[in-house]
C-alpha cells in the first residue's frame, strides 16, 4: 500500500521545493549531532511548532531506521496500529515502512496490531517525515498510531519494543509525537507543562502518566512519550534534556488561547 499524504498543503507545504525551503528555515546549524536513544518531537503546522521540531532533528543524529509513534486523533483503527507493510508518500518523496521491525515488534507485544486504516488520515506520525527526510533521505521507519492506554500497556507495550529492537541489531531511534497543553492561556500552558517537562527530563514515565492525568494536562502524545521512556530506559537512556519549548502564542501574539510544543532528547 501507498499512503497518501493527509495533511501536505495544510500542516507543511505540499510541493518539494518548498518543503525543502520550509524544513531548511526551522533547522540549525549544529556543530556535532548527539547520539540518541529517543526524541521527543511536536507535530502542529510547522508555521507553530516548526522551529521546535527543527531544533531536536538539528541537535540528534538520526539513523536509517526510526519508530515514530504518535496519537490517535481520530479513533479509527485498532488501538495500538503498526502499519507494517508499503510506503508513504511525500513531497520529498516515498518512505518505505521497515517491514522488518514492524514484524519484531508485533511478535513481541501482546497488543500492537497490524492496521492500516488507523494511519490513513492521522497526521501526528506524517509531520515527521519531512524532518527525518531531510537529516536522512534513505530514511526507513515503522508508524505507530497508539490509543488511550493505562500504564501496565504502556509497559508491556515499550518493554516489547526494546526486546524487538535488541532483535533487531541495528540503530534506531525512537521518536514520540506529542503536542503539550491545548486552548489554554499562556500562563496557565506554561505552568501545567513544565509539570510533563520535570517528569520527560527524570526520565519517569508512570510519574509522567500520572502527572497529565491527574493535573488534566491535555497533552494529546502522553501514551507514545510514556512508551518511549519506557523502551529507551530499557535500552539503556540515563538522561533526557529539553531542546526546546514554545507555544503557539509565540507566533500568533495571541497568548489568551495557545498550544504548547516542546522537543526532547534522551541519551
Amino acid at each position: 500500500m501507498i499512503r497518501q499524504p493527509a495533511v501536505a498543503n495544510q500542516f507543511y507545504p505540499g510541493d518539494e521545493q518548498s518543503l525543502k525551503r520550509e524544513v531548511s528555515a526551522r533547522m540549525e546549524e549544529v556543530h556535532k549531532k548527539e547520539k540518541v536513544l529517543a526524541i521527543v518531537s511536536p507535530h502542529a503546522g510547522y508555521v507553530y511548532s516548526g522551529n521546535v521540531a527543527g531544533a531536536v532533528f538539528s541537535v540528534a543524529e538520526i539513523p536509517q531506521d526510526t519508530v515514530v509513534m504518535g496519537p490517535n486523533h481520530h479513533g479509527i483503527g485498532v488501538p495500538y496500529a503498526v502499519m507494517t507493510q508499503g510506503t508513504w508518500q511525500m513531497p520529498g518523496g516515498e518512505v518505505p515502512i521497515n517491514e522488518r521491525l514492524a514484524a519484531l515488534m508485533i511478535a513481541e507485544s501482546r497488543y500492537l496490531e497490524a492496521d492500516t486504516q488507523a494511519h490513513v488520515h492521522e497526521h501526528s506520525v506524517e509531520v515527521q517525515l519531512p524532518f527525518i527526510q531531510h537529516v536522512m533521505p534513505e530514511a526507513s521507519f515503522v508508524p505507530v498510531v497508539l490509543g488511550r492506554a493505562d500504564y501496565p500497556i504502556c509497559e508491556e507495550i515499550g518493554m516489547a519494543i526494546a526486546r524487538a529492537l535488541k532483535r533487531y541489531e541495528k540503530p534506531v531511534v525512537l521518536i514520540a509525537s506529542t503536542d503539550m497543553t491545548h486552548y489554554e492561556s499562556q500562563q496557565s500552558a506554561k505552568e501545567k507543562d513544565q509539570l510533563a517537562i520535570d517528569k520527560i527530563s527524570a526520565l519517569d514515565p508512570a510519574g509522567l502518566l500520572d502527572t497529565v492525568t491527574g493535573n488534566n494536562i491535555s497533552m494529546c502524545g502522553v501514551i507514545p512519550t510514556t512508551i518511549t521512556l519506557i523502551a529507551a530506559k530499557e535500552m539503556g537512556a540515563t538522561k533526557a534534556r529539553l531542546i526546546q519549548y514554545a507555544t503557539s502564542g509565540d507566533v500568533s501574539g495571541d497568548y489568551s488561547y495557545v498550544v504548547g510544543y516542546a522537543s526532547f532528547i534522551i541519551q
